[in-house]
Parts: C-alpha cells; sequence; structure tokens
C-alpha cells in the first residue's frame, strides 16, 4: 500500500488500452493506484445514440471522431490547432481523449509481432531491433490475449507463407476464431488462386460471450463504435482497475512531471482541472501511458527524459494507400465485422532489406452511402436509383494497404510555436515523412492493386495511389534501445534520465512491422508493470 509520503504507490497517465492494463495489473497486486485521464467518462448507450445521430463515418468523410466528446481541456485529434503538420506527408491520426481511450473505435486488430520483427537490423540490415525478443514478450502476449479476450486461429501461419502455425505460442487463442463471412471466404478462396494468402484476423471481438462481453452479432460498425461492447475497448481494465482498488481522476489534464533536485526521480506530477486549477500528486513510481503523441509532449513540456534528445522523434506508422472496387459476381461485403482477413504475402522476407513489409487488410463495409453519394453525383433518380445501389452494394469490395516504416529522428514532434491549449501550452508540431524504405513498398502496393483487380474481374470506384493515408499506428516517440544515447527508455519501459519515470505506450516500439501495434504495446506494459510491482 502507499506509503503516508506519498498520494500513490503508482500514478498512470492515461486510462487508454495499454494503462488501464498496467493499471489493472498494479491495483490486483495490491499497489495504490491513481490514473489520470484528461477527458470525461462516457457510457455506451450515450455513444451509441451520439453515433446514430452524427457518427456516420462515411458521412463525416472518414472522421470517426465524430461520435466521441471533445472538450476544451481534452480535444479530440481532429480539432483545429491540435496538430499543425509541416512535412511532406500530412499525419493526424483519430486520437480520442475520454476513459478507454482510442480503442472506442478502433477496427479490433490484435496481432502479435512476428520474431523477425525484433531484429529488423540484425537480420535486414536496415531500422532497429528492439532491446528485447519475441521469447521476452511472448508470455505476455498471451497475459494480454486473455485480457483483452483475443479471437484467433491456432492453424494459421501468420508470416504469410502459408505454411505451419506461425508465431510460436506457449498456448492458443483464449477465443475461437469467427466463422468467415461469405465475402471473405469469396475473397480467399479468389485471391488463392491467384498465390495470395487471405488469412484471419486476430480481433479483439468474442465469439462466443467472454469476460461479461456478448457474442458478436455482426453489427459492421466496430469502427466507430461497438453498439453491444462484443469488441474490447479500453474501458473495460479502467473500470478493473478501479474495482481492484484504483482511483480514477477524470478530466485530470497532466501537464508537468517534477524531477527531484539532482533530477535522478520524478517527484509529483501536476494536472489542470477544466476551471484551470493546478493540482499536484506524488507517488514512488509514474507510469505514463497516455497516446503516442500526447506522451512525448507531456516530457517536452516537463524537460524530461530527454537526455539523447530523442523524445518526439521517430515517428513511424503504416500509412499507404487503398483501392475499392465492384467484383465481376456478388460478393455481399458489409455482413458481419468491418474487416476479418488480410492478405499477408509480402509480411516477412528478404526483400525487408530494401522496402518495407507490406499488410494488405480487406475491409468488409457495406458500400450503400459511398454508392448512392456517387449515384446521385452522377444524376441518377427515380426507381432505377436503388435497383443499381443494391446491384453495386453487393459488388463492393475495399483493401488497403500498411506499409512498414524505418524510425527517422527527423519525423517528429515538437511543440507548437502557433497554437496553445486553453492552458496557455503548447500544442503540436509533427514533421512527417513517409521516407525512401516505406515508398519502394508503396510501388509494390501499386502492382498488387492491378493484379487484385484483375483477379476480381472488377471494376473501379476508386483508389488512391499518390496520397499516403493515415492508419493510426503511431510508434516511435519515445523509443526504446539499448543505448541512453540514442533511446528515451530502455527495455523496461525505464527512462534513462529518470529510474522511477516507466512509459507505457506504443511510442516505446523501434520497429514499425506492418501490423496494428496496439497489442505489441500492451505486452510490453503488462511487462513493465510486472517490474514497478516488484519495485514499489
Amino acid at each position: 500500500m502507499a506509503n503516508s509520503d506519498y498520494d500513490a504507490d503508482v500514478i498512470v497517465v492515461g486510462s487508454g488500452v495499454i494503462g488501464g492494463l498496467a493499471a489493472h495489473r498494479l491495483a490486483k497486486q495490491g499497489k495504490s493506484v491513481i490514473i489520470l485521464e484528461a477527458g470525461p467518462r462516457v457510457p455506451r448507450w450515450k455513444l451509441v445514440e451520439s453515433f446514430r445521430v452524427n457518427g456516420n463515418v462515411s458521412a463525416n468523410g472518414g472522421n470517426r471522431n465524430a461520435s466521441y466528446p471533445t472538450q476544451p481541456w481534452a480535444p479530440t485529434s481532429y480539432t483545429p490547432g491540435y496538430i499543425e503538420n509541416t512535412g511532406p506527408d500530412s499525419y493526424v491520426p483519430g486520437m480520442l481523449k475520454m476513459v478507454g481511450g482510442t480503442t472506442w473505435h478502433w477496427g479490433g486488430s490484435c496481432w502479435r509481432n512476428l520474431p523477425n520483427d525484433f531484429k529488423l537490423k540484425s537480420i535486414y540490415g536496415v531500422g532497429r531491433d528492439f532491446p528485447l525478443t519475441y521469447d521476452d514478450l511472448e508470455p505476455y502476449y498471451y497475459e494480454t490475449e486473455v485480457e483483452m479476450g483475443i479471437s484467433g486461429d491456432d492453424k494459421a501461419d501468420y508470416s504469410g507463407k502459408n505454411g505451419a502455425p506461425y508465431p510460436p505460442r506457449s498456448h492458443p487463442f483464449p477465443i475461437r476464431p469467427q466463422a468467415l463471412s461469405y465475402y471473405s471466404q469469396r475473397f480467399k478462396d479468389r485471391m488463392a488462386a491467384a498465390g495470395y494468402h487471405y488469412t484471419y484476423q486476430p480481433n479483439g471481438r468474442a465469439t462466443d460471450p467472454y469476460d461479461d462481453r456478448p457474442a458478436c452479432v455482426g453489427n459492421n460498425n466496430c469502427s466507430p463504435i461497438c453498439p453491444i461492447g462484443a469488441q474490447y475497448s479500453g474501458d473495460r481494465h479502467a473500470t478493473k482497475a478501479e474495482q481492484a482498488g484504483a482511483k480514477m481522476l477524470t478530466n485530470a489534464v497532466a501537464y508537468k512531471l517534477e524531477k527531484s533536485a539532482d533530477g535522478r526521480k520524478i517527484v509529483a506530477i501536476h494536472y489542470h482541472t477544466p476551471e484551470g486549477r493546478s493540482v499536484r500528486l506524488t507517488a514512488r513510481a509514474f507510469l505514463v501511458a497516455a497516446h503516442a503523441l500526447e506522451t512525448p509532449r507531456l516530457l517536452l513540456l516537463s524537460d524530461a527524459a530527454n537526455s539523447s534528445g530523442m523524445v518526439g522523434r521517430n515517428l513511424m506508422d503504416h500509412n499507404c494507400f487503398s483501392i475499392t472496387m465492384f467484383a465481376d459476381e456478388p460478393l455481399w461485403s458489409g455482413r458481419g465485422p468491418v474487416q476479418q482477413g488480410d492478405v499477408l504475402n509480402w509480411r516477412d522476407g528478404p526483400w525487408r532489406s530494401e522496402h518495407g513489409a507490406i499488410r494488405h487488410e480487406v475491409g468488409n463495409h457495406a458500400g450503400n452511402v459511398a454508392i448512392t453519394e456517387m449515384l446521385m453525383n452522377e444524376g441518377r433518380i427515380g426507381p432505377g436509383l436503388d435497383a443499381e445501389i443494391r446491384h453495386l452494394a453487393a459488388r463492393y469490395a475495399s483493401t488497403w494497404a500498411n506499409i512498414e516504416m524505418l524510425p527517422d529522428p527527423s519525423n517528429r514532434i515538437t511543440l507548437s510555436t502557433k497554437h496553445k491549449d486553453m492552458f496557455g501550452l503548447p500544442m503540436m508540431s509533427i514533421h512527417f515523412d513517409v521516407g525512401s524504405y516505406g515508398r519502394r513498398a508503396g510501388e509494390v502496393v501499386k502492382q498488387d492493386y492491378e493484379k487484385f483487380q484483375k483477379i476480381l474481374g472488377a471494376k473501379l470506384f476508386s483508389k488512391n495511389i499518390t496520397e499516403y493515408e493515415n492508419r493510426d499506428h503511431p510508434m516511435g516517440t519515445v523509443i526504446m534501445g539499448d543505448d541512453p544515447r540514442d533511446s528515451v527508455v530502455n527495455h523496461e519501459g525505464r527512462t534513462w534520465d529518470h529510474e522511477n519515470l516507466f512509459l507505457a505506450t506504443t511510442g516505446v516500439m523501434p520497429a514499425a512491422s506492418t501490423n496494428n501495434p496496439t497489442v505489441t504495446g500492451a505486452a510490453i506494459g503488462l511487462r513493465t508493470a510486472a517490474i514497478i510491482d516488484k519495485e514499489v
């Protein structure tokens, strides 16, 4: 329990999936935990009502934040001025500030990294290695899968080579895979004939009732919100942490980490209330588990953990292209979850010495809204309009590519000199460039799109092969490494500069791979929490 000299044993900044999991683990062990969340708590039913009123993603230009609260003290990422872009590629991920964080509106992909993803520099001569291995993280991967209720295929080769089950696992997935929809099955069969391997996507949707969550019934709006809570969202473990004894402080905007006189420790954290009052809290250890953009912002505001000059640098994502087609047969997309599988042929192989790995994510969205807009813009009206919508919607098929980037210190977050928040503190400026390694992968994606269109006998609806679209997978901004001269944290997630300051965010990841970073970030966070538990 907390020493009377401290407000808590551990203060966790951020109540998203990583912060919630870590706080829950610590609270279960009897630690006194305070969670600081910048935004409010909103029940699911209110968010579902908001989605029904104004949350259609197509109608909102792809804005998944539209259904969610944005407050002057806790703005979502699309708020004007929150992020300014200065680089050749725009970068504004869809971030939320509320209890549970951004996994309220994610697609639910729950990938492990491959063993080779931890050794990119050693094996392929590019990028950086993790300062830990797949084997180091494997027990925490499984713990994450159990806690989040992740569904996966134990027989799948997730390397994309269409071979034996891989990567190695100590235990089976805790939930069985969903049956493939008709759309997924037909897409898989037609791609297989041309040598492309469609693989079931591990995901955070309950196939059977699990941990007070109902089974998925295929509402097809997992993103921007699962209406029944079958899909995992970070509020689950934020609530579990409270039930285990953690104290949640909502609308508490952390803005300063206070250092000891010698700088070796953090002695307090300061947060603002919506009314502008400043509150100081002390703890034996501090775990910053905010978003991969907000974590470096807090460190920069605090002049903390940055002796290497790497705070905010090495921003990576999976930005790439997309294509939407009308196949030559009815596929009936829009039944079941919004995404169910991927084409992984380019996930790992010797080409990673030359260009980034590639993951083609296969969408299962209903195309009715976009198709209706297209036809009405063409002047189509009358009885034939409905028939044409039905005809095209049955044949609607979409994929979007995710490519691997390399860490580049010039891709960075700095404090804005133009925009300030309501407390007078600088917002963020981002310089982002996909880079030559990623762009070479983009050329391969273009070639694949030509083949996909031929395989499906498809007419083109839309294709973007010029602008690198945001994938909302930020990494690298508080990078992990073996050398304090070029990294922010060590393999434990402990900052090199402050012995009791730990970071648990996808921002610690030094290599991007090509899969969603959520589960790897969560597994690293649970490992860090286990280390804190032994010391506090």
